[in-house]
């Protein structure tokens, strides 16, 4: 049996498929078409799922989406009238497309993809807490579901069982802990949906007392937290209800002066603005999780939804609520959610039995020697062929020690927003200008923004304070976690401001030529870590053919690229002018 669930039409659309009750292929849609956080029909991740199969759209017995239109629709028209007048230009705006596009899903299903058969359609957050609970471990767990919006629910919890979820209490729109990031987000002078992490590592550098912090108190002004976790946002301070900008005049002057200038200075009151945020955040989500304890007494807990990616609050889970284990689905936003449907539809809707945990995130396309192998002599790019898997990986980990940048395209792509060793850029942690060099000449980035270490399973905790985190979310760069204290010099291309690392620990089974790689570059410096980034530059997807890796070198300052068996050093290149594949 085939299931295809298709996510999309708000961000981050992707495709997922399963068959037989195993996801054996999914991707987000932008990084087929090369547009960042795409939220169009994703024909191209449609079509690299059905291809890796080797199969048709009439080979699929269902297909599932992730909300239901009309409810949305119905909240959507609620907030226009509730707020009108103020509301009516965004109104005129909004209303065409749903009329073309956004209600008649059903049909534009069907006929994008000639299929006739029957496709279900699962409440936004409940396809979030499916992501996270039928991909998980756990027979039993609560489920903590936190987001911009869904139809109306913007918090909700329940418990998973089995087969089956029962979301037990909700918040609704407009009340929202993610739109309140958000909001900050853009005041900040970042792009909403896209840099509310960037918010995180800036907070960092701000002031964690919350007597000291001035913007605490005032953010704590809007909005009205519970005992329980619940709360309510002061809207006077809140325009996103019925406008397409977010922070309000009255927050502005609340804050302080008006919305950052996008690239501009970031200032302290900036970072105290972060830091103020992020403290509110976890404040409200320890609250939230205290209270699900105490309500379901489960020991185990699956978050999901856009704000389960703060990882900064998911490293301090174990520590600071009842709960003792924990897991995140790797891609919690709205991406993910196509793996959510496609699990609800098969386990819980058609009754079978769950036979899928979440342990493999390599889902996205590969591409073999010979395809490689034939777009390098296309393309009359210099390389060097090297058969033998360990001289590769030992020229590979000789390079980073020496100091050199490198691209690493090895198998199949990874599912979610995070490169977990298979289209990455390494670096030497060792060295202490790495960080800077990063930012400025291959990412192009904010000086402020830290990198991640990758270190293998059997070592990590000799270096990282990661023990609750192990052999979990921390595979998946979904915790920020400490660096011990005798290891913070030696790392610190790796280690932020605050003592923390947002640490990738990798498994042997799970990819074993990357464990091999990390082991191999400690023989040679003493320490088994890595930098590992995500193959992209700023403003574009990661990296998912040969010819995206190409073209990243090129506009970089990435000195190698390593691609399945070839190294191909870009100095060699330098006369080369790109052709697309």
């Amino acid at each position: 049996m085939y299931i295809l669930s298709i996510s999309c039409f708000y961000h981050d659309s992707s495709a997922t498929l399963l068959k037989d009750g195993q996801i054996v292929a999914a991707a987000a849609e932008e990084r087929f078409s090369r547009k960042k956080h795409d939220s169009s029909f994703p024909n191209k991740a449609i079509k690299y799922c059905l291809d890796s199969q080797k199969i048709n759209i009439d080979d699929i017995d269902y297909i599932s989406f992730y909300e239901k239109p009309l409810l949305k629709f119905e909240r959507v028209l609620y907030q226009f009238l509730e707020t009108f007048p103020w509301g009516f230009k965004m109104f005129v705006t909004t209303l065409p497309l749903w009329l073309k596009e956004k209600i008649r899903i059903p049909k534009i299903i069907k006929k994008k993809l000639k299929y006739k058969k029957d496709i279900f359609f699962i409440e936004h957050h409940l396809a979030h807490a499916d992501s996270s609970f039928l991909a998980s471990p756990f027979e039993k767990s609560a489920i903590l579901v936190v987001d911009g919006v869904g139809e109306w629910a913007t918090t909700s919890f329940g418990v998973g069982e089995g087969n089956n979820i029962k979301l037990i209490k909700e918040l609704n729109f407009p009340h929202s802990l993610g739109l309140l990031y958000s909001t900050i987000t853009a005041y900040l002078g970042f792009s909403v949906n896209n840099s509310e992490y960037k918010v995180m590592g800036l907070s960092a550098y701000g002031e964690m007392d919350k007597n000291k912090n001035e913007y605490y108190k005032k953010i704590k002004n809007v909005i009205d937290i519970k005992e329980d976790g619940s709360f309510r946002l002061d809207m006077n301070y809140f325009i996103y209800h019925y406008s397409d900008r977010m922070p309000s005049s009255k927050l502005c002057e609340l804050l302080g002066g008006p919305i950052r200038i996008k690239e501009s200075e970031i200032t302290q009151r900036h970072k105290d603005i972060a830091t103020a945020l992020q403290l509110v955040t976890e404040e409200v989500m320890t609250k939230i999780l205290h209270y699900i304890y105490k309500k379901t007494k489960c020991k185990n807990i699956v978050l999901a939804g856009g704000v389960a990616l703060n990882s900064l609050f998911n490293g301090k889970i174990i520590k600071n609520t009842p709960f003792k284990n924990i897991w995140i689905q790797p891609d919690s936003g709205d991406g993910g959610t196509s793996i959510g449907t496609a699990l609800y539809v098969y386990n819980t809707i058609l009754g079978n039995k769950r036979n899928y945990e979440f342990k493999n995130v390599y889902l996205g396309p590969e591409y073999t020697i010979e395809e490689i192998e034939l777009y390098l002599k296309k393309n009359n790019i210099k390389y060097d062929k090297i058969n033998n898997i360990d001289k590769l990986i030992r020229k590979t980990a000789q390079l980073i020690y020496q100091d050199k940048i490198v691209g690493w395209f090895q198998g199949r792509m990874e599912w979610g927003p995070r490169a977990l060793g298979n289209r990455s850029i390494l670096a030497n942690p060792l060295n202490p200008d790495m960080k800077n060099i990063l930012n400025l000449k291959v990412k192009h980035r904010e000086n402020f923004r830290p990198f991640a270490p990758a270190v293998c399973e059997d070592d990590a905790l000799k270096y990282f304070e990661c023990k609750e985190y192990l052999s979990n979310i921390a595979k998946y760069m979904l915790a920020v976690c400490p660096v011990r204290a005798e290891w913070k010099n030696k790392l610190s291309s790796v280690t932020h401001i605050d003592g923390t690392a947002r640490v990738q620990i990798v498994n042997r089974d799970d990819n074993p030529i990357f464990f091999h790689l990390i082991k191999e570059f400690g023989k040679l410096s003493g320490i088994p870590v890595v930098i590992n980034t995500s193959f992209n530059v700023r403003g574009e997807p990661i990296v998912c053919t040969p010819g995206d890796a190409y073209n990243c070198i090129v506009g970089t300052e990435i000195d190698y690229l390593v691609m399945g068996r070839f190294l191909i050093n870009k100095k060699d290149n330098l006369h080369h002018v790109f052709k697309k594949e």
